[in-house]
């Protein structure tokens, strides 16, 4: 029993023992930053607005709204919900959604322009760009060197 009390006592003192030590971190880039582009259209005739510059500036947003989604599934990919109803082997009702979720930061409009009856904008996502902003939030890090005391 004595000595059961005394490996306890052993195993407890050894494992209250601190390590001291310093942890220095590193930052690990990625190898490669792709550029990622998206091009959005919306017409110039169906905003609803009298003005014509109202319909201007209404396809304008509309148009650069456009180009983020496609920018945000090409980062995030789509969700595909599809219902399909059979009656008698034959296809009755056939319903297919698509959607996607997700915040894109560090976008540059490169162009925003009418052509013809729409308005076209142009946007480019540079991954170094968004890595900087990312590096301000939260830095990810893996161990460069630890040295004990």
């Amino acid at each position: 029993m004595k000595r059961y009390l005394l490996v306890i006592a052993a195993l407890l003192l050894t494992s209250c023992a601190s390590r001291d030590k310093y942890v220095q971190w590193e930052d690990v880039p990625p190898s490669s930053f792709p550029k990622l582009t998206a091009i959005g259209y919306a017409p110039l005739a169906t905003q609803p607005a009298k003005e014509q510059s109202q319909r201007m500036l209404m396809a304008m947003q509309a148009s650069k709204i456009v180009a983020y989604r496609e920018l945000a599934e090409q980062v995030y990919g789509q969700k595909i919900t599809a219902n399909s109803s059979v009656s008698d082997w034959m296809l009755t009702d056939d319903n297919v959604k698509a959607s996607v979720t997700g915040v894109i930061r560090g976008a540059r409009v490169v162009k925003s322009y009418p052509a013809g009856e729409h308005y076209v904008t142009e946007l480019e996502l540079d991954f170094s760009k968004v890595w900087q902003i990312y590096q301000q939030q939260s830095r990810p890090q893996r161990i460069k060197e630890v040295t004990y005391f």
